[in-house]
């Protein structure tokens, strides 16, 4: 940071607005909504004058309205940089003024879209520890101006520019590179990430251009019943392989598309407080990850891509940042060689398999119950309907495997400094929490539960929450009682000795 910057960081700034092509980017983010919708009024309109005459009126009145609405929260919408806060004001007729303190701020991220990739801008979010996600973000400021806050809010977040003297440039010589994506991998990376959400995708087009195309969905049932009718009595190998192999093929296109377009160019460098990663084709992302955000560890293994040494790791951070409930992604497709010195660097113990105990065997009857004979009975019922249906009973088996595998790869323990928990089949899934960072520990107990003597103990940490952590599912009453107990223990001793530590 030079001279200017940091005497901008210990004084008041004047109010300031976002970079006017906001207006243009606000605007425009509506217009493929309207766009889409022209073949369906066309068609609508069979091409009479009236019809697109008051097709032309309304959408001028739209772009107008939209033209005003974003040149309105453009003008009402100001940032200030005060000594140890943030201000942002925004309103027009219900005006709010959002204080945000120094020492709240994680960090701060950048993120480009394409359009604002093309039009020159960039969204600033500054992360704190709090659970709004537009709590403290700047839709649209240009490039320099973005770069130039997050020097400045780091260094009122520091306490003075003195503490943080390096330039943009030269932090980025300092910061060590630790891992990096290259093209290949990423193609590779993407044949795992197998996905049949354009089969969707291609029915919804079908449905949206009906009235244009002229040909509707009584002809698609037409088509259905033969192919229905085909199936049952005259549909042979030959056919119904490639009709495999296509969607497949489909598949796999789709998974390596969603992959380049989410990790291209994925690049995580380090120095000594933080992690940055850089990625994305279309959407350019730039995340910062302070060492003293992350709440823990998260490493997770494919079915298959696991089996070839293939893991990801993620880690859940106090900001929140792009990611579902704050889990930021430091190595999307890496050997375990390439995880462990990123893990250390990230203050995490290494996770020790060998001390972990298994839960209780009540665990396979409930994946049983919800996996396999639940699931059979509905597909038994609609396929009374619609005989098609049954072919979704081919996927029991799968769901049979995995409900009796559960228990065997579901189990914790409590390591020297961390709680450590693995779960899953088709994806194995390891956490690894710190005793600091555990916030929160729920006993729950549903009906069945109640009913086996078994229980659910939940582990949240600050920043993030849901279905998809580091729980440990259907354990015996007395050892989830237990396991309360040491983990409270655990955490309050490390807590009092941190609390008489001079240091």
């Amino acid at each position: 940071m030079n001279a200017a910057d940091a005497s901008i960081a210990t004084e008041v700034m004047p109010p300031r607005r976002l970079d006017p092509r906001t207006i243009l980017v606000q605007s425009l983010r509506g217009a493929p909504s309207l766009v889409f919708g022209i073949p369906v009024v066309l068609a609508w309109s069979r091409g009479e004058g009236i019809a697109l005459g008051a097709l032309f009126i309304g959408m001028s009145l739209l772009v107008a309205i939209a033209l005003i609405s974003a040149w309105l929260r453009w003008y009402t919408f100001t940032y200030q940089i005060l000594p140890g806060q943030i201000v942002i004001a925004r309103g027009l007729i219900k005006r709010t003024r959002r204080s945000i303190p120094a020492e709240r701020i994680q960090d701060v991220s950048i993120k480009q879209g394409p359009l604002s990739r093309v039009i020159g801008v960039a969204e600033v979010r500054i992360e704190t520890g709090g659970g709004e996600a537009d709590e403290g973000r700047l839709v649209s400021v240009s490039l320099p101006e973005a770069h130039r806050l997050r020097e400045v809010i780091r260094s009122i977040r520091v306490g003075g520019a003195g503490a943080e003297a390096s330039s943009e440039d030269g932090m980025a010589d300092a910061e060590a590179l630790l891992f990096h994506m290259g093209m290949p991998r990423l193609l590779f990376s993407g044949v795992f990430n197998f996905s049949l959400v354009w089969i969707a995708a291609i029915f919804g087009a079908l449905q949206y251009l009906e009235q244009v195309l002229g040909y509707g969905w009584d002809r698609w049932r037409e088509v259905v019943g033969v192919a229905e009718q085909a199936i049952q009595s005259q549909l042979n190998g030959v056919v119904l392989l490639s009709v495999a192999a296509f969607a497949i093929a489909l598949g796999l296109l789709a998974g390596i598309t969603r992959t380049v377009l989410q990790n291209f160019g994925f690049t995580l460098t380090y120095d000594e407080a933080r992690f940055r990663y850089r990625r994305g084709l279309l959407t350019r992302n730039e995340v910062v990850v302070a060492k003293r955000q992350i709440q823990l560890g998260l490493v997770e293994r494919g079915a298959v891509s696991g089996s070839l040494g293939w893991s990801a790791l993620k880690v859940q951070t106090l900001g929140g940042g792009d990611q579902v409930s704050g889990r930021q992604e430091l190595a999307p497709f890496a050997r375990s060689h390439e995880l462990a010195p990123i893990i250390a660097l990230a203050g995490l113990p290494s996770f020790d398999r060998s001390r972990l105990k298994a839960v209780s065997g009540w665990h396979i009857l409930r994946g049983l119950i919800g996996m396999v004979v639940l699931p059979t009975v509905i597909v038994l019922v609609v396929s009374l309907f619609y005989p098609i249906a049954a072919l979704l009973l081919v996927a029991m088996p799968v769901m049979l495997g995995v409900a009796l595998l559960r228990r065997r790869r579901h189990r914790y323990g409590l390591a020297a400094t961390s709680l450590q928990v693995t779960r899953g089949v088709l994806v194995r899934r390891e956490w690894t929490v710190p005793y600091g960072n555990v916030q929160s520990v729920t006993v729950r107990r549903g009906p069945f539960q109640r009913l086996v003597g078994i229980a659910t103990v939940r582990i949240d940490t600050a920043g993030g929450s849901g279905i998809n952590g580091p729980h440990v599912h259907d354990i015996e009453d007395a050892r989830a009682e237990a396991l309360v107990r040491d983990l409270i223990q655990r955490v309050e001793a490390l807590r009092t000795s941190t609390d008489t530590d001079p240091a």
